[in-house]
Order: structure tokens, then C-alpha cells, then sequence
């Protein structure tokens, strides 16, 4: 019987003629059903959630890294810019932050 029906029904499909013959001979009609004894989930189910949150795992660390590189960069600006501005004073008080005392 090369028919192979979809898993989870009980007992295969018997052809009529085969039903016929066994009805007519009063031969027993036998149905052999091989069962797949193995539990639990096969590895593949797994494999796709695993990708997913693997790719989300790696997005999350390449927008650390753009942050990072982007505070980085915004720090550098800002010494630039304060050592090229020189002193700066407020309210009196004046902060030199990129020359010595003496200077």
C-alpha cells in the first residue's frame, strides 16, 4: 500500500477491493501502523527562534556600538572646540580648561 496519509489519523485508509476480497474471504483485514516513539520536539523547531534572537542579539550590539562611536565622536568635537575657544568665563569665575596656569 503505497498511500500515505497525513500524521494523526488513527488507522489508514483500506482500498475497497482489498475491503471487498477480505469481506467476501472472511480473511482478517490487518492494519499495520508504525509509530514514531520519539517525545519531545526535534531540533529544527528550535533553530528558527534561536536565528531570530541571535540576529536581535547582534542588532542590539551593532546599536551599541553606533552609539558609542557616535559619543565618541561628540566628545572629540567638543575638546576641539573648547581648545580652540580658550577660557571660558561665567559670572566672574573663569575656567581654563585646556592651557596650563601659567598660560
Amino acid at each position: 500500500m503505497a498511500h500515505r496519509d497525513p500524521p494523526g489519523i488513527i488507522t489508514p485508509h483500506i482500498p475497497a477491493d482489498d475491503y471487498c476480497r477480505a469481506e467476501a474471504t472472511g480473511s482478517p483485514v490487518v492494519i499495520v501502523v508504525h509509530h514514531d516513539t520519539r517525545t519531545g520536539r526535534p531540533a529544527r523547531e528550535y533553530l528558527f527562534p534561536l536565528a531570530v534572537a541571535g540576529a536581535g542579539v547582534i542588532g542590539v550590539f551593532g546599536l551599541v556600538a553606533a552609539f558609542l562611536a557616535l559619543l565618541d565622536f561628540a566628545v572629540h568635537t567638543a575638546l576641539t572646540i573648547g581648545g580652540a575657544a580658550g577660557p571660558i568665563s561665567v559670572g566672574g569665575i573663569t575656567l581654563r580648561l585646556f592651557r596650563g596656569k601659567n598660560t
